[in-house]
Parts: structure tokens; sequence; C-alpha cells
């Protein structure tokens, strides 16, 4: 096949990196049972990482990222897609080591891929993406030990992708959703997604106690590092930490004192590795549980060419919300 196709292409040199829109054709695709017509993708942490060039993301040259896209089955030899079928894709390495959702086509491995609800549309898909995916996670995982009545739930990193989405859905589900935030100018952003209130990041982003008062019957946490280990410091008897991002930074300068005296379970949270069937219920009850009309409200679209802008911009914490990319504007 001849056919030509739009897509973003990452290249690194001795230069550095370079982004372009460029012209590819089906010989670019890498290996995989499933070609999709790919409609729309998203903006995430992890996107901007790789837009960086960064090693530890963006590990092959050229790629095309994207770790997330939406779109409709072209031809399949996997046994459980056929033409027609409408997909969505969330980590795998795809974006990373294989190429991504920044283009009109991909080629992707059918284990990756999971069925679109029919109430969620592609471009609200991708309004969700990794992000709302993982909070979607974190939310299940507070919900195994932590009622709704139990107290207030933190969020960290709250007018991001995943805090944006994980607020939305704890309010729905009843639950007192706390947002921590460094830009307290998004505080009426905030509480439209369903926060009971707002505080600033600088109560827990410095070093604190091991163990410190009792404020959280849970916690979602995008941040990692000192906020991490104040949070854990100050989760209730019993409550559940469900930790998914290091934007403050890998490190955890905690003790055991939470998890030995308090009983704190603290649970990782991977949303790349994640087996078929969790991600089919995260779906389910994403297109159960997520007030779509909020979701529309902290969404914004945008054409290909913006995604290197906007990559650089969710990197310098600019991005509030959820960002749509439609690859074919």
């Amino acid at each position: 096949m001849s056919e030509t196709f739009r897509a973003l292409r990452l290249s690194k040199n001795d230069d550095g990196t370079q982004n372009d829109i460029v012209s590819l054709t089906y010989a670019d695709l890498m290996d995989g049972d499933v070609t999709i017509n790919v409609s729309h993708s998203t903006v995430n942490y992890k996107d901007g990482l790789a837009l960086s060039g960064s090693p530890a993301v963006a590990r092959v040259s050229p790629l095309v990222p994207g770790i997330d896209f939406a779109g409709t089955v072209e031809s399949s030899s996997h046994a459980d897609y056929q033409a027609g079928d409408e997909v969505i894709l969330n980590g795998w390495g795809v974006g990373e080591v294989h190429h991504g959702g920044y283009a009109q086509k991909a080629r992707v491995n059918g284990d990756w891929l999971v069925n679109r609800p029919g109430a969620i549309s592609a471009a609200r898909a991708m309004a969700i993406g990794t992000a709302g995916y993982t909070a979607m996670l974190c939310v299940m995982a507070i919900e195994e030990g932590v009622a709704p009545d139990a107290g207030e739930i933190l969020v960290t990193g709250a007018a991001g992708g995943v805090g944006s989405v994980a607020i939305t859905l704890l309010s729905k589900l009843g639950y007192q959703a706390v947002a921590s935030t460094g830009r307290l100018e998004e505080t009426d952003y905030l509480t439209s997604l369903g926060a009971s209130r707002v505080i600033d990041r600088a109560t827990l982003s410095e070093a604190g106690r091991p163990l410190d008062r009792e404020n959280w019957a849970g916690v979602v946490d995008a941040v990692g590092s000192h906020t991490l280990a104040n949070a854990l410091s100050q989760t209730k008897y019993g409550g559940t930490v469900a930790a998914c991002g290091l934007a403050q930074g890998p490190d955890l300068p905690a003790t055991v004192m939470p998890f030995i005296l308090r009983g704190v379970t603290l649970r990782g949270i991977d949303s790349v590795m994640a087996p078929k069937a969790l991600r089919e219920k995260a779906w389910a009850r994403l297109a159960q549980d997520l007030d779509l009309g909020k979701l529309d409200a902290m969404s914004k679209n945008h054409g290909l060419e913006d995604v290197v802008g906007l990559g650089e911009q969710i990197l310098a914490g600019q991005v509030r919300g959820r960002v749509i990319i439609d690859v074919n504007a």
C-alpha cells in the first residue's frame, strides 16, 4: 500500500531532539496484527517528557510519540478485532518504543487494545486518556478500603489531568475531595469539578514529620517526593494512598511509621502494563461514573501542530485539565 498519512515524528541526533510533521506510509508503521485509523489522541505528562527527548520515555528514534489513541480498526488478523471496531489504546510502550497516537494511522498488537464503550465518543475517550484512566484506577483502589463517609480524600496535582478527573469521579461517588494545587487561581475550576475545598500545595511540598496529624481517609497522589511522604504521614488509620505520578520527583523521603503504626496502605498504580481485564473494568466504570459534562468543561481541542507546544506547557505545569488532539484537523 502506498497511501500516505500525516504524523508527528520525533528524531534524535547529535544536535538534540527534533519534532516534525511529516508524511509517512504504511511501510513506516511497526509490527502488529491490527491497523487502526486514528481519529484522536491527547497530551499527558509522559507525552511531554517524550516530546522533550527524555531518554527514559522516548527510547527509540525516529518515533511517533503519543501514548494514547482512539480510532477505528482498518484491518486485523487478531481474533478479537475486525474492521470497523471502535478501539482505545493506553500505554503498553506505545509512544515510547512503538509508534504511537500522533499519526493518522497506527499498527499495534491487538492484545493492547480495548473496545471503546459506546457511551464515550472517541474525542471524549481521549479527553479521558491515560490520565483519566489512571485516575479511575486510583479511585478503584481507594474504594476497596475507604468508604465515602470515612473522611476527606486528598488529591494532589489537582489541576492536572489525573487530578481533575479524580476529583470529578470522587465527587460523583459521594467522597469529599480536597484539591491540593500550586495554582490557587484555579480554585473556582476545581470546585466546579466537585472539590469540597482547595489547599495550597506548599503545605505538603516541603520536608515534614514522619508521622503527622491524621487528616485524610485516602489520597490520590500524582506528585511523589515530599508531597507523597507528607500525605502518607497525614493519612488516617487504615487509609489508602494511591500513588501514580512523580511530578515533584521519584524519591520518597518517608519512614515506615504510617504503615506500622496506622496500618496505612500505599498502592502503586500502574496504567501502562495493567492487564486487559482491569483496563476493561476501568473503562466500564468511566462510562458509568464520569460526569461527561464536567469532562467537556475541563477539556480543550487542538490539532497535531499544537502538540509540541502543549508538551512544553504540560511539563511547566501550565496545562489545566485535559487536552484532545484531533489528528485529522
